[in-house]
C-alpha cells in the first residue's frame, strides 16, 4: 500500500489542512485549493501550524519543513496539478457547491479518484452528471492526524477497483477504514448524531448537566469524549445541519432540539466560537 504520489484538497479549513497534514505526512505531494489568496494563506498555515505541533510530539518521521516543501497553496480549482491521482473535496456540507467543486475538478484532474469528506450528504446524488466511477466518499474524522477512522462510502456507479484503491490510500496514511453503503448519515453520522441530538434533549429537558452527561458516557461506556464536548468540538451548527438532513431524509426521529436551534442562532457553535455546551474560552 503507498499513497498517492500526488493529490490535492480542496478546502483548507480544520478537515481540509488535517487531510493536507496526513497526505504529506505519509509522503504525497499536496495542492491544497481555497477559494481567495488570503484565505490561500490561511491553509498554509493551518497546515503548517499542524505539522510542527505533530513534530513537537514525535508523531512524525520528517521534519514539518521537509514535508512543507511538498505542499502548494493555490486559490482556483484550476491550479489543481492535472496529474493528481486523489482529490479529496473538504467544502461546506453544501451538495450544490460540492457538485460543482466536483465537476471543476473532473476536468482539470481527469485521473483523479474524486472523493468527497461530506459527513452526511449522498454520494449517488454528488455523482450525479459526474465520472461517477471516479467518486467516493471518504469521510474523515476531527482531528484528521490524530483519529484512527475512515469512513468509505460506496454507490452502485463504483468499480470495485476505484473502491480497492482508495482503501489502499487511506490505510497508506495509516487510518483503519470501513466500508458502508450510500444512505442517509452513512453509519458514523448517523448513529452520533443520535446520541448527540438525545444527550442535547436531556439537557433541555434538565435530566443532567453536560459535564454529568458526558462524565457517565465516558465511564460507563468507555467513550473517550462525552457526546456534548464532541458536539462542541463539531461545532453545533454543523451538528445542526447534518440533523436537519437526516430528519428531512429520515424522518422527525432526527428532528433537532430547540436547545440546539437556539445556541447556534445565539452564536454558541462550540470550540470555535469559544462556547458551546462548554466554556472553551
Amino acid at each position: 500500500m503507498s499513497a498517492p504520489v500526488t493529490a490535492a484538497v480542496v478546502g483548507g479549513g480544520t478537515m481540509g489542512a488535517g487531510i493536507a497534514h496526513v497526505l504529506l505526512a505519509a509522503g504525497s505531494r499536496v495542492t491544497v485549493a481555497e477559494a481567495s489568496a488570503e484565505r490561500a494563506g490561511a491553509a498554509r498555515e493551518a497546515v503548517a501550524a499542524s505539522l510542527r505541533k505533530a513534530q513537537d510530539r514525535g508523531k512524525i518521521e520528517r521534519t514539518a519543513d521537509e514535508l512543507l516543501a511538498h505542499l502548494s497553496i493555490v486559490d482556483t480549482l484550476a491550479g489543481l496539478p492535472p496529474a493528481a491521482e486523489l482529490v479529496v473535496e473538504a467544502v461546506p456540507e453544501d451538495i450544490d457547491l460540492k457538485r460543482r467543486v466536483l465537476g471543476e475538478v473532473a476536468v482539470t484532474c481527469v485521473n483523479a479518484v474524486l472523493a468527497s469528506n461530506t459527513s452526511s450528504l449522498s454520494i449517488t446524488a454528488l455523482a450525479e452528471g459526474l465520472p461517477g466511477e471516479r467518486v467516493v466518499g471518504m469521510h474523515f474524522f476531527n482531528p484528521v492526524p490524530v483519529q484512527a477512522l475512515v469512513e468509505l462510502v460506496t454507490h452502485d456507479g463504483l468499480p470495485a477497483g476505484t473502491l480497492a484503491t482508495v482503501r489502499g490510500y487511506a490505510e497508506a496514511l495509516g487510518k483503519t477504514v470501513i466500508e458502508v453503503r450510500d444512505s442517509p448519515g452513512f453509519a458514523t453520522s448517523r448513529l452520533g448524531v443520535a446520541v448527540g441530538l438525545e444527550a442535547i434533549r436531556m439537557v433541555e429537558e434538565g435530566v443532567a448537566s453536560p459535564e454529568d452527561i458526558d462524565t457517565g458516557m465516558r465511564l460507563g461506556y468507555g467513550w473517550p469524549m462525552g457526546p456534548l464536548r464532541l458536539t462542541d468540538l463539531v461545532g453545533l451548527d454543523v451538528r445542526l445541519s447534518i440533523a436537519a438532513h437526516l430528519e428531512r431524509e429520515l424522518g422527525p426521529r432526527f428532528t433537532p432540539p430547540e436547545l440546539l436551534r437556539t445556541k447556534v442562532a445565539r452564536g454558541e457553535l462550540g470550540r470555535k466560537t469559544g462556547r458551546g455546551f462548554f466554556d472553551w474560552s
